[in-house]
Order: C-alpha cells, then sequence, then structure tokens
C-alpha cells in the first residue's frame, strides 16, 4: 500500500493569543499535519493560552523575543525534533526571537519571521536589517544544504516576489515587502536552487497569503503572497505539491503548507 503524504504548514498567526480567540486551537487540532511552524506568535512560552497546550500530543517549542508582545516563532511537530537552533549567532538578530533550525533525521526545517523593512515612521529604514537577516539565514542554509540534509524553509519572507504575487504591484514599487532590493535578495535564494514549492504547484495569479485589514481588502482578494515554503533540491524530491488555505481566518494571514512522501524524515 502507498504510504500517506504528511503535511508540513507554516502560518503568521500575528499573535496567538488573539488567533486562539478566533479558533488556532480547533484549527491545530484538525489540520492533520505533521509538523507546523507559526510565526508572530508574540507571547513568552508561560503566555501560550492553555487550550493550545492542553492535552496536546504535539512536541512542542517556542522562540520568544526579549521586547514582550513582539515577534516570536513557534514550532508544533508530531515527532520529537533531534535538535532545535534558535540563533543565527548575531544578537541582533537573536533577540529578536525569529527563528528556529529543527532537525528531524535527514529533514531540517527551518522556520523563519523574517524582519519587516518598514521602520517606526514607515519609512523603510529597517530594509538594511532585513536583508541582512536574509543574508545570514541563506549562508546558514547553505550550509547545512552542503552537509547533506534535506532542507526547507518557511514562513512569512515578508517579500512578494513576482508581480504576480500581489494585487497591486504598480503601487508598491516603492514599498517595504517590494523593494528591487528585496526582491533581489529572493532571487538569490532561487539562483542557488531553492524552489518555491507552491510555484512548482501553481503558475496562476490571484493566489495570496496575506491581506491588509483596512478596505476590505481580503474579501476582495487584494493580497500579497508573502508566506513560502522554499525546498532544497534534496528535500524537494520528496514534495508532492505547495498550496495556500486563505479559507482560514483567525489573523492578516492564511496558512500555506506542502504535502510530501514520509520518507523525507529518512
Amino acid at each position: 500500500m502507498a504510504s500517506r503524504p504528511i503535511r508540513i504548514l507554516s502560518w503568521n498567526v500575528n499573535g496567538i493569543r488573539a488567533a486562539t480567540k478566533k479558533g488556532f486551537a480547533e484549527w491545530l487540532q484538525g489540520c492533520k499535519a505533521e509538523i507546523v511552524g507559526l510565526q508572530e506568535v508574540r507571547a513568552q512560552p508561560e503566555q501560550i493560552p492553555s487550550e493550545v497546550m492542553d492535552g496536546s500530543r504535539w512536541h512542542t517549542h517556542f522562540c520568544a523575543a526579549e521586547r514582550p508582545g513582539y515577534s516570536g516563532v513557534g514550532l508544533f511537530a508530531r515527532r520529537k525534533p533531534d535538535a532545535v537552533e534558535t540563533r543565527l549567532g548575531e544578537p541582533r538578530f537573536d533577540v529578536e526571537g525569529r527563528l528556529q533550525i529543527a532537525r528531524f533525521g535527514r529533514l531540517v526545517v527551518v522556520n523563519g519571521y523574517f524582519p519587516n523593512g518598514n521602520g517606526k515612521e514607515r519609512d523603510n529604514s529597517r530594509v538594511p536589517y532585513k536583508l541582512d537577516f536574509y543574508a545570514a539565514l541563506f549562508d546558514r542554509v547553505q550550509r547545512l544544504r552542503r552537509g547533506g540534509y534535506r532542507v526547507i524553509v518557511m514562513g512569512d519572507f515578508n517579500t512578494a516576489h513576482k508581480e504576480i504575487d500581489l494585487a497591486r504591484p504598480r503601487e508598491n514599487q516603492k514599498t517595504s515587502g517590494f523593494l528591487p532590493e528585496e526582491r533581489a535578495e529572493l532571487d538569490r535564494w532561487i539562483e542557488a536552487g531553492w524552489i518555491d514549492t507552491f510555484r512548482a504547484s501553481e503558475t496562476g495569479a490571484g493566489h495570496y497569503s496575506w491581506w491588509s485589514q483596512r478596505g476590505g481588502a481580503r474579501a476582495r482578494n487584494v493580497g500579497w503572497r508573502i508566506d513560502y515554503i522554499l525546498a532544497s533540491p534534496a528535500a524537494m524530491k520528496y514534495v508532492h505539491k505547495g498550496f495556500i488555505h486563505p479559507q482560514i481566518t483567525g489573523s492578516d494571514h492564511c496558512p500555506i503548507g506542502i504535502q510530501a512522501h514520509p520518507t523525507i524524515f529518512t
């Protein structure tokens, strides 16, 4: 009998406490995933709602920012990871709780919440920091590839790669998330062999993972595709398809995922 594919999911929940009030615990219970990576958890581990944790058969790991109520990533896995790292080795990145590198056998799942380039004044002042984070993580995952691991990098990349990946490309040429230098960084990943798992399955327009909470953007599907699961060539051999679940609410982002053959771990 053929092995049933597994699901690996990623979701920026825009605050796990807020998302739990909108049905996150029920979604998690019924999502039928092997691994779930969350971004923008915005809570310390002890602040994770009890209904998310109580009676859970998940192995869980959270990495919070030093700043309260900011950033943070979380991992839920049906199998216990062999190891989890959360640091790139630069304090300016590590204090913001943006990264988990979890190893499951031969598979490494990198769960990242990439910085937004907007500063406090919406002035693109954080773009250099954002690009430095991209570059530091790129170097780290390239080493993992060279080490023989199958690598998946998933999360909120905070960048729409191509014009097809946002509804209003012309109006956002100078907006962080669609700046030429941000898009060029994603180009670098693709040119190095990383595969955008969703685009490997779907080449059409109108597929987004984030919508502004203003002006009824989600109802009108005026969105951006800024959440990705990138696979190394070694991992992609086991990936059946990538998908987006825009019908799932509870955050300004929606979940994304892949189906993969269970032997990806071995």
